[in-house]
């Protein structure tokens, strides 16, 4: 035994021993060879051109300047004013320039492990490099590098749809090689979503070096994968009219295709992104944060709003899905409807009642008791999973980062979010699309363009990305053909019929229009008022919100225009003259045809 125990020391003894020899003369030779080999050798990476933005005309919607950074040599002396002399002599070149900021840049990365120039400027304009570079390229401690700097033309127009560069953080270093070396990455809109396109590849530079860290001779070289560029479907001209005819109004406004295609897309008010490009200022940071408006926030898929009266489509469709005879059946409008003994009343917008009411006038007149009828039939659950079917409260997949869903209750999404049962009052409401119901403007005019073709679209901006085209992607939905079409004839009164809620503002346009409008509540009123105050005579934040959602030409869907005004008031009178001058401007422009210039009404054996 004790003859094994000395064996088995000795064994561990020269298996540790041999281990450690191979580490040192073997494995240690590779470590030392990779060091000896980074002392003669030097890989540089050469940073990529971001690629450009472009709308489907081809102006430009994000581009580079042309310009170059200034790089301090390291090591400098502070004592004997070494590094500061370097500092004072870009001063004396270009005033602007911060002194208490270079300084920190520089003493920040300077250690005697960094042999690299220290980057104290990111960027300086070609025109204003061009007289002062023939005196500074022959200062050995400063280096000259030509940089780009990201620019939206454009400004506050597009902002939300193209968004923004800024400065990468470490994080984002870690994940992203490419941002690692320049240094910047998209932070919103299609900036973000395209990034890892619109940065392209790094390329980089092998060269054999000296002592001193000067290159002698290239070994390799590889060209970076730059210059991806993005056109879009956005039409700027488009944009910046919608834009300035909101005025003093806040709210959203979105054209499409019906395939799926965004023309344009506003959040108003917007922000200047070149803003954020170098880094914004907590004088402008703060600005945009304590603006009540949002200007910051992009409300066609970041705000959630009550979808009011335009859910009534959906929400018949709904009904003809789960209960296949239920929309047959006209319904008696009295101005209310009470449950069971409850004395509350739930309250049609118009106080004396619609009397009868079949599908097509619960449509044109928005008659509320109506769905609140229906509704009690077909129940919450039932609702709910066949209006998320139709594209509400679920994200409509556009290629923009960080989308909204927004919310179609029902009971086990009640149960999860408050811990309470539902109540029937809750289905009455949700009917009509207010309660819980929440829904961002995307959606409205994804749903919208479902009921003018059957088709549920996509939404996409880009059209082609790095020279390849975006297909749409459309999904059929199978509906009574009848009840669809009654539907349509109920959105063509609307506008087109008079005692429809669109009718003084669509129905003189050079092509025909479909649409309903929609008044969504922010606060509720209680049911000791008799005679509710007009919108106007609100605190502006009490004001309900406005909605008109459309298609057209009404026998051949084309376009798609859906409108949000922000406690807006009624639909009709204030969210429709926008989308009525939004479709003269695209009649103008030649975005109908000669044979869509429609002017003949419908009548009740339409096919639409």
């Amino acid at each position: 035994m004790r003859y094994k125990f000395i064996v088995l020391v000795f064994l561990i003894f020269w298996g540790v021993m041999i281990t450690r020899l191979y580490h040192v003369s073997i494995k240690s030779n590779f470590y030392y060879e990779g060091l000896a080999k980074e002392n003669i050798e030097r890989k540089q990476f050469i940073k990529p051109v971001r690629g450009e933005i472009t709308d489907v005309r081809g102006n430009l919607l994000a581009m580079n300047q042309i310009g170059f950074s200034l790089s301090i040599a390291p090591h400098l002396k502070v004592k004997n004013h070494q590094l500061e002399n370097v500092i004072d002599t870009l001063l004396e070149t270009f005033p602007d320039l911060n002194k208490t900021v270079m300084l920190k840049v520089y003493k920040k990365h300077n250690s005697p492990y960094n042999h690299n120039y220290i980057k104290v400027v990111d960027f300086i304009h070609y025109s204003d490099m061009m007289g002062a570079y023939p005196k500074l390229s022959l200062i050995d401690n400063i280096k000259i590098e030509a940089e780009t700097k990201r620019y939206y033309p454009y400004g506050k127009y597009a902002a939300h749809i193209v968004g923004y560069t800024g400065r990468s953080n470490k994080k984002e270093n870690e994940k992203d090689p490419v941002a690692n070396e320049v240094g910047k990455i998209g932070k919103s809109g299609l900036e973000r979503f395209y990034n890892k396109v619109l940065e392209g590849e790094l390329g980089y530079e092998i060269s054999k070096v000296t002592a001193t860290n000067k290159a002698i001779e290239v070994l390799e070289k590889k060209l970076p994968k730059d210059n991806k560029n993005i056109r879009l479907n956005i039409d700027i001209e488009l944009q910046k009219m919608i834009y300035e005819r909101f005025g003093d109004a806040t709210g959203v406004a979105i054209v499409m295709r019906t395939n799926g295609e965004v023309l344009s897309a506003v959040s108003y008010p917007s922000y200047d992104p070149n803003l954020f490009v170098g880094g914004i200022s907590f004088k402008d940071w703060n600005a945009l944060q304590d603006d009540l408006a949002h200007p910051f926030t992009n409300k066609f898929i970041h705000g959630t709003y009550p979808p009011g009266s335009t859910i009534k489509m959906g929400m018949a469709l709904a009904f003809s899905k789960a209960l296949p005879n239920s929309l047959g059946a006209e319904e008696y409008c009295n101005g209310h409807i009470t449950l069971g003994t409850s004395k509350h009343k739930f309250r049609c917008w118009s106080r004396w009642g619609h009397g009868k009411v079949d599908l097509r006038k619960a449509i044109r007149e928005s008659c509320d008791v109506y769905f609140y009828n229906k509704s009690l039939k077909v129940g919450i659950n039932a609702m709910a999973k066949h209006l998320r079917t139709f594209g509400l409260g679920v994200r409509t997949g556009v290629d923009l980062p960080r989308e909204y869903s927004g919310v179609i209750p029902d009971k086990a999404w009640k149960m999860k979010r408050y811990k309470q049962p539902w109540y029937m009052g809750e289905t009455v409401i949700s009917a009509i699309g207010q309660g819980y119901d929440l829904v961002t403007p995307l959606q409205v005019a994804r749903y919208t363009g479902m009921i003018a073709t059957s088709s549920l679209a996509k939404p996409f901006i880009a059209r082609e990305v790095d020279g390849k085209r975006i297909e749409p992607e459309l999904k059929s939905l199978n509906f009574n053909t009848y009840y669809l079409n009654e539907i349509r004839k109920g959105m063509y009164d609307v506008c087109n019929v008079r005692g429809g809620t669109a009718y003084r503002t669509m129905s003189k346009l050079p092509i025909v229009v479909a649409g309903k409008t929609g008044t969504s509540q922010v606060t509720s009123i209680p049911q000791s008022t008799q005679k509710r105050l007009k919108e106007e005579e609100l605190a502006y934040y009490h004001r309900s919100h406005a909605w008109i959602t459309t298609y057209a030409p009404y026998e051949d869907p084309k376009y798609i225009v859906t409108v949000l005004v922000e406690h807006g008031g009624h639909g009709g009178s204030t969210a429709g003259p926008i989308v009525a001058d939004i479709y003269k401007w695209l009649y103008r422009e030649g975005y109908f045809s000669t044979g869509e210039a429609a002017t003949e009404e419908v009548g009740n054996n339409s096919s639409r």
